[in-house]
């Protein structure tokens, strides 16, 4: 049936958690039909009068092109890959207007990502990495340069890194390792070699904003990817990058089991390059550099330290859009931010 005429008989709408500040996309709903049908509508808006680093972009090779997801749900090949790999894109239908389009998406059942267990992290591992094992065909809508754009345009208060009571207030002061803060400074002082090593290893198209929102495990046990409005130029194994310590800072994973994490799903996506006939160590890397990239990426997080130390003092604090107990919040990502930082030293140390 046409996702577009369900909406013509929809009777009920409710608005779906996502980034308000993202300048491209304008609503996120779910329309629930009077027999019980429902149907994902995402509009998008082109580029208008908004600034900021989430402004929406005409450039095709920008991280945040407004129309990307229109093209990526349109690509055969890509789907067709996809399929091959164990990764569904949902159904689409579009709809264009006059400074924007909606995607009507067929809307996934299954096991979403803020639920799954280890194993369910582990099999979509694998299946990013079947979909990841060979080189992608270039396409005119493919982002370039995101990890270096996206993280390094952003309005942040560097100088609170150095400011002795920006981390007595008391939510740092008691939740946050005493080592992080040196950490931290070291980080964001080899920030641009971080980058550099990232872009100089060896390429892959990713989806670049792989976490646990952006997926739903089918009872089939194969995965459905949302959210595909980066994707672009990667490094192999960037996607894992994001995805783990995406999945703890926002509450949607332990804390404590974040290096259990991370190396299952290292391990797994390792095997599924393998499975995919990844060609290892021809000009595509090897475990080490898959590894290197998945440490080298926490460096997309520089700028967050210094944003949380400027809204440290703040009456509520937020986990993804909703509000979260702060004490609970605090103390899991100081468990994270150090772990970031600690994998990051070691790149920086290695390439010493």
């Amino acid at each position: 049936m046409s996702l577009i005429r369900s909406v013509d008989e929809s009777v009920s709408t409710s608005t779906l958690r996502h980034n308000p500040l993202n300048g491209v996309t304008a609503s996120v709903e779910r329309l629930t039909t009077a027999d019980g049908r429902t149907v994902i509508r995402k509009e998008l808006s082109a580029p208008g009068d908004s600034q900021g680093p989430w402004a929406a972009s005409a450039d095709p090779r920008h991280w945040n092109y407004w129309r990307r997801e229109v093209d990526v749900y349109q690509d055969g090949d890509l789907r067709q890959q996809l399929t091959d790999a164990g990764i569904a894109l949902p159904e689409v239908e579009v709809e264009e207007l006059d400074g924007g389009a909606v995607l009507y998406l067929e809307d996934i059942e299954g096991t979403p990502g803020t639920e799954f267990a280890l194993v369910d992290h582990a099999a979509l591992g694998r299946a990013v990495g079947r979909w990841q094992a060979r080189p992608a065909a270039e396409v005119p809508w493919s982002s370039t340069g995101f990890l270096r754009d996206y993280s390094t345009t952003r309005d942040v208060p560097w100088e609170l890194l150095d400011d002795d009571r920006a981390w007595r207030q008391p939510l740092i002061a008691d939740n946050w390792p005493s080592g992080l803060r040196a950490a931290w400074t070291t980080l964001v002082a080899h920030r641009n070699e971080l980058l550099s090593t990232v872009e100089q290893l060896p390429r892959a198209r990713c989806h670049l904003d792989l976490w646990v929102s952006n997926v739903i495990r089918r009872p089939t046990g194969e995965f459905a990817l949302l959210d595909w409005a980066f994707t672009g130029d990667g490094a192999l194994g960037e996607d894992i990058g994001n995805h783990v310590p995406d999945a703890a800072l926002d509450l949607f994973w332990p804390a404590e089991r974040l290096a259990e994490l991370a190396e299952t799903c290292v391990e797994s996506y390792l095997e599924g390059l393998r499975e995919g006939d990844w060609q290892e160590g021809c000009g595509r890397g090897d475990a080490d550099s898959v590894r290197l990239a998945v440490m080298a990426s926490g460096v997309k997080y520089a700028w967050l330290v210094p944003l949380i130390l400027l809204r440290a003092g703040d009456k509520t604090h937020n986990a993804y859009h909703q509000e979260a107990d702060s004490q609970h919040l605090f103390q899991q990502r100081g468990i994270i931010l150090t772990f970031l930082a600690e994998q990051c030293a070691q790149v920086i140390n290695r390439r010493r």
